[in-house]
């Protein structure tokens, strides 16, 4: 009968640079050992909640959610005095386990912070009902007092522990070859025996197997700014800090671990430990923040009314450009429209849009005229949210909301790089400071930069490093192991030098970790009710208040979450736009420009596009000489076709083939030809 365990100590890419534990790859190690639970315990953050939770349910394994707090001194977590956090492992048992983890999380980042996120013994006693506690490595406060020696402390410590979480407290023994472990361990099993607490065994998991463990140590240099032989660097001493199978943790001798008959019992109360924890996040409901419509109407009735006054003022002022339209033809995809916005309740979200975008033109601050599937809406164009009428250019409503496709609306929405923060403060003034926030992103150990990430660490000469990584295909998004396929120069230059081949061995188990937390560049959310209520929130080091959840984790939580691009091209058609009047005396209208103006057309041909939004690139630039755009159409089709997939599938050289007449344009039914033609 296989043995009976549950990780519940275990650290992935989220404790950034000390965790090299990726999560498709901690479910592979499920399923090869067996486990049907298995719990994440990231280094003071909930980063990964939620992407844990949904690739646990999508192979079958229970995901049990927690962190590993770092616990301030005596004197509390405002102290700036003691730098080093006691660890703590914290696990969810239920809902309000879930909640009270949130909180602590939060406030770790917001209030405690001093070079980690701390909480202290107060805030653990106010907020620790539905949480269980693990006394954590070597560095946790019981561990510490036991190394030191310190037995008394250990059990003031240990007594104290037991107050907060009564019988959710558990003593952590693990089995990790490190020679101090054993003492501990021995020490842990005499707290057990003496206060009546129960011992449960980990792994303290930092990486998939322990031939990981090279790359792992390569990671904390990394870490820590010095070179893999720098005595002086973070290390961990051994080679077992990887995901043991529930064999492999039963069968661990007393040489190895320091306890006798109580390692079995400690493995298994891992898995009574996972049998207490039960969390189920929802993933279903949407929290749409409340947008206050006017006395006696709904959110429904005020979009329609707002949508068809919209639209007439739109016909007004195409019927003075002197086009022809079939107004019948707007008024019926109108309604069409509006009947799929109120069926799937985002009247709210087209409001709250219209409302934001429509303050930032009133207050003079320049926005895009729309960009990305939202400019296929017609309400959006009625309500001004863009300005591009979906109609002539035959712009479909259902890339942006589709009753067969359930999810968030997403409008890309523009502004002008040196004023964007204002719209940002009217959103957050209008739907309260705490119900808004900007939103986490990470910056991962790309193909070159994990390169000379390790490198770096590895202390091979600079120049032999830099000559590697610019043997990497400029190709967005490359990986090293499909890099080494497509540059023959690369894998020559890896397999004639020995230390080359290691560091390649290093990088190839390194790319694609999360290096690093910043504030992504366009990302707000808003909530309905304080946002520390549905999700962790974290502090950047420039006081900037952003969830813990990325943007995707935030939309399968419910959230809603808008891009507020700051757009220095905005800006710069901004001033472009006040110097000519100011200098010629010619006010331009720059929504309502020629677009048949063939000078501008030679310009793209010539591909002098420096500065000109998503056309400067050398790339872009490089296909308008051999395309030679004549229309408004030929840009468009050129912007949506410069993407990996059709760059790697030919399709751009054959685009410009058919464009030149080199390949004939054929249609499988003649049918086809006016879906198609464009």
């Amino acid at each position: 009968m296989p043995a009976d365990f549950t990780h519940l100590h275990l650290h992935t890419l989220y404790s950034l640079l000390d965790g090299a534990i990726r999560l498709p790859d901690l479910m592979e190690s499920c399923a090869r050992t067996g486990m049907k639970s298995v719990a994440v315990t990231d280094h003071g953050n909930m980063f990964g909640v939620v992407n844990f939770y949904q690739e646990a349910k999508r192979a079958g394994v229970k995901p049990i959610i927690g962190f590993e707090a770092y616990v301030a001194g005596e004197k509390g977590m405002t102290n700036k005095e003691q730098r080093i956090g006691n660890h703590l492992v914290l696990l969810a048992m239920n809902d309000a386990g879930y909640r009270n983890l949130r909180y602590l999380s939060t406030k770790a980042f917001q209030e405690g912070f001093y070079y980690d996120p701390r909480v202290d013994k107060p805030l653990l006693r106010a907020h620790n009902e539905g949480i269980i506690a693990l006394t954590a490595c070597m560095a946790g406060a019981v561990p510490k007092a036991i190394r030191r020696g310190d037995m008394d402390e250990a059990r003031r410590e240990t007594r104290e522990l037991k107050e907060i979480f009564g019988d959710r407290l558990y003593l952590e023994v693990q089995s990790n070859a490190l020679k101090e472990q054993l003492p501990v361990n021995h020490g842990l099993c005499e707290l057990s025996k003496d206060l009546q607490i129960p011992l449960v065994a980990t792994a303290d998991s930092h990486y998939v197997k322990r031939e990981d463990a090279k790359a792992h140590e390569v990671l904390m240099a990394i870490a820590s700014g010095r070179t893999f032989d720098d005595p002086r660097r973070l290390r961990h001493e051994t080679e077992e800090l990887y995901i043991k199978g529930p064999e492999e943790m039963a069968s661990a001798a007393e040489a190895t671990t320091g306890v006798g008959s109580e390692w079995r019992e400690a493995v298994h109360n891992s898995s009574l430990i996972a049998q207490r924890c039960n969390v189920e996040l929802d993933l279903v409901g949407k929290h749409l923040p409340k947008f206050q419509v006017p006395e006696g109407e709904t959110l429904d009735s005020y979009i329609q009314r707002r949508a068809r006054e919209g639209l007439d003022q739109r016909f007004t002022e195409i019927a003075r450009t002197g086009r022809k339209i079939d107004a019948d033809q707007y008024r019926e995809r109108l309604e069409r429209e509006l009947s799929v916005i109120t069926a799937m309740k985002f009247s709210g979200y087209f409001l709250i849009v219209h409302d934001f975008i429509n303050w930032a033109k009133t207050h003079g601050v320049p926005v895009g005229p729309g960009r990305g599937s939202g400019a296929g809406s017609l309400v959006a164009y009625a309500l001004r949210i863009t300005d591009i009428d979906p109609l002539p250019y035959n712009l479909l409503f259902e890339r942006f909301l589709n009753p067969e496709r359930v999810s968030m609306p997403d409008f890309d929405v523009d502004f002008c790089q040196d004023r964007r923060a204002e719209v940002i403060d009217y959103v957050t003034q209008k739907y309260g400071r705490e119900n808004v926030a900007q939103i986490i992103t990470f910056g991962t150990m790309a193909a070159k930069a994990a390169v000379k990430d390790v490198g770096r660490a590895m202390d091979i000469p600079y120049g032999e490093v830099d000559r590697l990584a610019k043997l990497i295909p400029n190709t967005l998004g490359i990986e090293l192991k499909d890099a080494l396929e497509e540059a023959p120069q690369l894998k020559a230059a890896v397999n004639a030098d020995e230390n080359l081949k290691e560091l390649m061995a290093v990088a190839l188990r390194l790319e694609g970790l999360s290096r690093h937390a910043s504030t992504h560049a366009a990302g707000v959310v808003i909530s309905p009710r304080p946002l520390s209520e549905i999700v962790p929130l974290y502090k950047t080091n420039r006081d900037e208040i952003t969830t813990q959840f990325d943007m995707n984790a935030l939309e399968r939580v419910g959230l809603l979450k808008m891009d507020f691009l700051g757009l220095t091209t905005l800006t710069v058609l901004h001033d472009t736009v006040r110097m000519v009047e100011q200098n010629r005396g010619v006010k331009l209208d720059i929504d309502n420009l020629t677009l048949k103006d063939e000078e501008t057309y030679k310009l793209f041909s010539r591909a002098d596009t420096t500065a000109i939004f998503q056309f400067e690139s050398h790339g872009m630039r490089d296909i308008l000489r051999r395309y030679q755009p004549t229309r408004i159409e030929d840009l468009t089709a050129l912007n949506a076709l410069y993407r990996p997939g059709p760059i790697q599938g030919g399709m751009i050289d054959d685009f410009i083939a058919r464009k030149h007449g080199k390949k004939k344009v054929a249609y499988d039914l003649p049918e086809l030809q006016e879906i198609l033609e464009e």
